[in-house]
């Protein structure tokens, strides 16, 4: 059964959107099944993979409609990458879920469905605490939280990780935090380490390894409806996402070698 993590932050322009393109294309590299659900309505993750948002069936119809998501599901050119699209309907959603029971448990509903098709199902969440954002962490297993390496970092982060508490007490006992990335990071500005350094010391252990470096290539992919990796595999944003995408990896135990694969297998011929 697949993993369902959801990148959130109430903050704009964090690089959620670029993390759940990049992390989402680079599982797919490394041969993991891998779905992006874009739960944004600005639908920057469905364009930033090649689909015109107007031109296919989204997540609204999952919400609204009941859809089966099997059926809106669209493939991309990147390998084992699949995305559930969205659309600015989804702006109008919220306001359709309100009076509907158990309207924090949509999205679950509908992922349920598809989860075993899948090793990871990355959600892109919208920059607000609203209530698709809810069903988001509510359908969740864990939740990452990338944190722009600048001034206003902590701002908000607060309110974000109170959000967690609530659904994880009221909605969703299971959902962990499986951490925090920093993003947009510039080796050249004292404030960007001193960011870091004050990241790791409040939140330890939580925090990635994994910097994501300021990197042109990374603003450059989605206008060619491209994640990193196949745009540019040999840039510093792709060398950045292909580590991050190990690192999760290493966390969740699939980077051990079983037993079987242990065994010397002795050719029948000898």
């Amino acid at each position: 059964m697949g993993k369902i993590i959801a990148i959130a932050n109430q903050k704009g322009g964090v690089g959620k959107t670029t993390t759940a393109i990049n992390l989402s294309g680079c599982l797919g590299v490394l041969e993991y099944k891998t779905l992006i659900v874009d739960a944004d309505p600005q639908a920057n993750a469905t364009s930033g993979v090649g689909l015109d948002p107007n031109k296919t069936k989204t997540i609204y119809d999952c919400l609204i409609n009941d859809a089966d998501p099997s059926d809106l599901i669209v493939k991309t050119d990147n390998p084992n990458l699949d995305i559930l699209p969205s659309h600015i309907d989804l702006v109008g959603a919220e306001l359709e879920m309100i009076n509907l029971p158990n309207r924090e448990y949509m999205l679950k509903h509908a992922l349920t469905k598809i989860k075993d098709q899948y090793d990871f199902i990355i959600i892109d969440c919208s920059p607000s605490l609203g209530l698709i954002t809810v069903n988001s962490l509510t359908a969740a297993d864990s939740v990452m939280i990338p944190v722009q390496c600048e001034y206003f970092a902590l701002e908000g982060l607060g309110k974000l990780l109170n959000t967690i508490k609530i659904v994880q007490g009221r909605l969703n006992p299971d959902l962990e935090i499986e951490g925090i990335l920093l993003t947009m990071y510039d080796t050249r500005l004292r404030l960007a380490n001193q960011v870091v350094e004050e990241v790791k010391m409040h939140f330890q252990e939580i925090v990635f390894d994994t910097v994501i470096h300021r990197n042109t290539k990374l603003g450059e992919a989605p206008s060619y409806g491209e994640t990193i990796i196949m745009h540019d595999a040999a840039s510093k944003g792709s060398v950045n996402y292909l580590n991050f995408a190990r690192e999760i990896l290493q966390r969740n135990d699939l980077t051990k070698i079983s037993n079987e694969d242990k065994k010397i297998k002795i050719s029948d011929e000898l």
